[in-house]
C-alpha cells in the first residue's frame, strides 16, 4: 500500500533524503528532473513546442533543470520565468545559470496581456507546486489564468500550481490536463473536485529515503496490487465448503431482480462456499435459473421484501441491490437488523432506509460494511461543502458504527472503524452504470462468507471489482461495458493477487 503522506511530511522526506543519503539538494532536484523528463519524452515527441512557465522557488527550479534536459533532447523550449514576491532560492539560481543561452527566456514582472503562451504545444507548469500556503494573487493570478486559456496541453510539475495538496483550494488554479507528481500521491489528487486542476496523474520515483516513508505515521493509504496480494487467503487440499461460510443475501423486488442476480454471482465469484438468496415471491423462477449455484428463500410477498429469514446458519448478510423502499420492507429491516447480530453488507434501497430512519443506525452490527454513491452517503450524512469535509463525515461514521464505510466512484473511499482511509485506484468510467454496485454488495458479501474480516473483504473487494472491470473495458470499450463483462472477468481480477 502507498502511504499519502501531508505536504508538511513530504518536505520532511525531502530534508531526511538530503541529509541521510545524503545528497546535496541540487542534485536531488537534478534527479526529480530526470524522473519527469523520462515520463515527458513517453508522451510527447520533439516535434512538440514545449513552454516551461516557472516561479523563483524550488518549483521553478524544477522547471528550469526540465527546460534545460529537454533541450538537450532536441525538444524546441521557451521559458517564461514569473517575478512577484518570492524570493529565489538557491536551487532555483543554480538551475539558472545552468541554463543554456540558446533557450530563449522571457522574465513577466507586470501586468500580462495579450496570448502569452499561445505558441506552444504543450505548457509545463512549475510555478508554486506544494510551496504555496494561500491562494495566488496578483502577477501569478494573471499568469495562471493564461496558462487556462491557452489550447496547449498543460503538464504540471509536482502539483497545479495553486491546489493544496491537504485542505480545500481557492483562487485560481492551473488546470492541468496531466500531473507528474514525486515519489506519493497527494490527498487532493484523488477527490473529484479537483480533476478539473489535477487530469490524469502520474507518481515518478525520485529515491526518496524509504526508512522515513515506512516510518511515517499516516492515515491516508492507496491500495497496490502488491498490497492486495497479502491480504489473499488460499483453499488447501481438505477444504470443503462448510469451510467458505453461508451468505444470506437479501434482494431484488418487482422488475429489480436482475440486481439481485448480480449481487448472488457475486457472491458466488468471491467464494462463498453456501448462498442463500431471499427474494419476493416472483423471483424465485428467476433466480433458480440464472443463479442455480445459489439456493432461494422464499418471501411472503410476491413483490418485495416483507419477512426474515431465521437466523442461525448464516454468517453474513447483505442486503439492498433493488430491495425497494415498501412500509413492509421497512419494517422488515427493522427486525433483520435486531434478529441478526452478525456483519452485514448494506447497500442501495437498504442504505436509503437508514438515511429516511435514522433510529436503526444504531443497530447496524459492528464490523459491518456500508457502501453507498456520493448521492446516498449524502442522504445518510448529510451535505458537505467540499470533499474534504466529506472524508471526514466518512471517517467520523466510520468510527461511530465501528464499521467500514465505503463511498463508491473513481478512487473509492474506504473509511476504516480506526479512522484510516483507503483509495482504491482500479476501475474506469465504463462501470458507472446501474448493477455495478450490486456486482460489489455481491462480492463483499461472498468474500466475508468466505471469512474476510470487513476491512480486508473492504480493500480486496473493492480492488478486484474495479480491476475486473479494467480487463473487460479493453474487450468491451468504456460504452458498452455492463456488469456481466465484470463479473465474468473476476476470475482474472483474483488471479492478478494471487487467488489460485
Amino acid at each position: 500500500m502507498l502511504k499519502i503522506l501531508s505536504t508538511s511530511q513530504v518536505k520532511e522526506l525531502d530534508a531526511f533524503t538530503i541529509a541521510h543519503e545524503p545528497i546535496a539538494s541540487i542534485d536531488l532536484m537534478e534527479r526529480a528532473c530526470r524522473a519527469f523528463c523520462s515520463w515527458f519524452t513517453e508522451q510527447f515527441d520533439e516535434t512538440h513546442r514545449i513552454g516551461i512557465v516557472c516561479g523563483t522557488g524550488n518549483n521553478g527550479g524544477d522547471g528550469l533543470g526540465i527546460a534545460r534536459m529537454l533541450h538537450e533532447y532536441g525538444y524546441p523550449v521557451r521559458v517564461w520565468i514569473v517575478y512577484g514576491n518570492v524570493r529565489e532560492s538557491e536551487d532555483f539560481q543554480i538551475n539558472r545559470k545552468r541554463l543554456p543561452s540558446s533557450i530563449n527566456v522571457t522574465e513577466i514582472r507586470q501586468t500580462v496581456t495579450g496570448e502569452l503562451f499561445g505558441d506552444c504545444h504543450v505548457l509545463i507548469d512549475a510555478l508554486f507546486g506544494s510551496g504555496l500556503s494561500r491562494a495566488v494573487e496578483g502577477i501569478y493570478d494573471e499568469v495562471i489564468h493564461a496558462m487556462n486559456q491557452t489550447d496547449a496541453i498543460r503538464v504540471a510539475v509536482d502539483i497545479p500550481s495553486g491546489l493544496m495538496a491537504d485542505v480545500p483550494s481557492s483562487g485560481r488554479i492551473v488546470q492541468a490536463h496531466y500531473t507528474v507528481t514525486f515519489q506519493l500521491p497527494r490527498l487532493a489528487f484523488l477527490l473529484a473536485e479537483n480533476f478539473q486542476y489535477v487530469g490524469e496523474w502520474h507518481v515518478v520515483d525520485i529515491g526518496l529515503s524509504k526508512k522515513f516513508i515506512e516510518a511515517a505515521e499516516c492515515r491516508h493509504f492507496l491500495l497496490t496490487r502488491s498490497g492486495i496480494k497479502k491480504l489473499v487467503k488460499q483453499r488447501t487440499k481438505f477444504d470443503h465448503k462448510g469451510k467458505f461460510g453461508h451468505a444470506l443475501l437479501i434482494a431484488g423486488s418487482t422488475g429489480k431482480m436482475g440486481a439481485a442476480v448480480l449481487a448472488a454471482t457475486g457472491a458466488l465469484r468471491s467464494g462463498a462456499g453456501l448462498l442463500t438468496v431471499h427474494a419476493p415471491k416472483n423471483g424465485y423462477t428467476i433466480l433458480q435459473t440464472a443463479v442455480p449455484e445459489a439456493m432461494v428463500s422464499v418471501d411472503d410477498a410476491a413483490n418485495f421484501f416483507s419477512n426474515v429469514p431465521e437466523p442461525g446458519k448464516y454468517n453474513v448478510v447483505g442486503i439492498g441491490p433493488g430491495l425497494g423502499t415498501e412500509t413492509q420492507t421497512v419494517q422488515a429491516v427493522d427486525r433483520l437488523l435486531s434478529d441478526f447480530r452478525i456483519p452485514m453488507v448494506i447497500d442501495a434501497d437498504a442504505l436509503n432506509i437508514l438515511a429516511t430512519h435514522s433510529f436503526l443506525m444504531h443497530k447496524i452490527p459492528t464490523g459491518s460494511v456500508l457502501t453507498p454513491h456520493p448521492g446516498e452517503f449524502r442522504r445518510l450524512a448529510g451535505d458537505w461543502k467540499n470533499d474534504f469535509e466529506r472524508l471526514d463525515r466518512q471517517i467520523e461514521m466510520a468510527a461511530r458504527l465501528q464499521s467500514v464505510v465505503i463511498v463508491k466512484g473513481a478512487h473509492t473511499a474506504i473509511a476504516f472503524p480506526d479512522s484510516t482511509l483507503w483509495f482504491n485506484n482500479t476501475g474506469n468510467p465504463g462501470m458507472a452504470k446501474g448493477g455495478s454496485g450490486d456486482a460489489l454488495t455481491g462480492i463483499l458479501t461472498g468474500l466475508m462468507a468466505r471469512g474476510y474480516p470487513a476491512t480486508d473483504a473492504a480493500r480486496l473487494g473493492c480492488w478486484v471489482h474495479g480491476r475486473a472491470a479494467d480487463i473487460a473495458v479493453h474487450e468491451k470499450g468504456r460504452e458498452c461495458l455492463i456488469t456481466r463483462d465484470l463479473l465474468e472477468k473476476l476470475p482474472e481480477a483474483f488471479r492478478q493477487v494471487g487467488a489460485v
